[in-house]
């Protein structure tokens, strides 16, 4: 049975803060109003995430096994932005999915699963667009631009998202820098922006993108990076400091 969305959520930034202020950990929901109720956001690890909305669950780059998401029952859409094992697991796709489960991927994603399950897939390429049981699906370039990061994410390989809920834009970075596409990206009302070395962007470029492309929130994660943990906060005072009307909320990734 699916998890529900359990009453009003009281995770946005007075509780954050107070958790920041206090040493409590971060939040491990938050929720987002849309002309449909709420879309209710767990973070699962690093790049994964459950959204429910309207009686709908996604799962967002699912990994790690059928155990993370015990309590949320089978997905009935699940996107995957690129190739690699912080990303995708066709194992864990699976576990999660039955035969009703959509998902949605870029080509390089299709190509790794086996051929018996590639009837499981749809393929979306940078650009195009998917309606999806309300749900409006656009897959967004992600890909590196420094020379010595191309090797990580080169460009049209992987999938970020902008979706559509019931009058809401939620942004998925995936694995990207502040590239272009991000910055001209318009009326978004929360983004997932990534922000980890050497395989992303630097703290600084994922201020600067956010300040540019005006989400009203921010999520900062997939923020553990080859030297440990990305500066989360320091990343919130630059974009308090610039643009306070951007609400920068920090949940438990970790």
């Amino acid at each position: 049975m699916k998890r529900g969305v359990h009453g009003v959520l009281v995770f946005a930034a007075t509780v954050a803060l107070t958790a920041a202020a206090t040493g409590q950990k971060p939040p491990t929901e938050d929720q987002l109003m849309t002309d449909k109720g709420p879309l209710v956001i767990h973070p699962i690890e690093h790049a994964t995430a459950v959204l429910e909305w309207d009686g709908r669950t996604i799962y967002l780059d699912p990994v790690g096994g059928a155990d993370p998401f015990a309590s949320f029952g089978r997905a009935d859409l699940i996107l995957i932005t690129d190739i690699h094992g912080d990303h995708l697991s066709v194992d864990t796709v699976r576990a999660v999915s039955n035969e009703k489960t959509k998902v949605v991927v870029p080509a390089a994603v299709a190509s790794e699963f086996p051929e018996a399950d590639r009837d499981r897939v749809t393929v979306l390429d940078n650009g195009g667009t998917l309606a999806w049981d309300g749900v409006e699906i656009e897959a967004i370039p992600m890909y590196n631009v420094a020379e010595e990061r191309q090797r990580f994410h080169p460009n049209g390989r992987g999938n970020g998202y902008v979706l559509g809920f019931g009058g809401k834009r939620l942004y998925i970075s995936g694995d990207t820098e502040d590239i272009p596409e991000m910055r001209r990206l318009e009326d978004i009302d929360a983004a997932f922006v990534c922000m980890n070395l050497p395989y992303t962007m630097e703290v600084d470029a994922a201020a600067d993108a956010v300040l540019e492309f005006r989400p009203k929130i921010v999520y900062p994660y997939h923020y553990r990076g080859k030297e440990g943990m990305s500066d989360v906060e320091r990343f919130r005072s630059i974009v308090a400091g610039r643009n306070p009307d951007i609400e920068v909320r920090l949940l438990r990734w970790y």
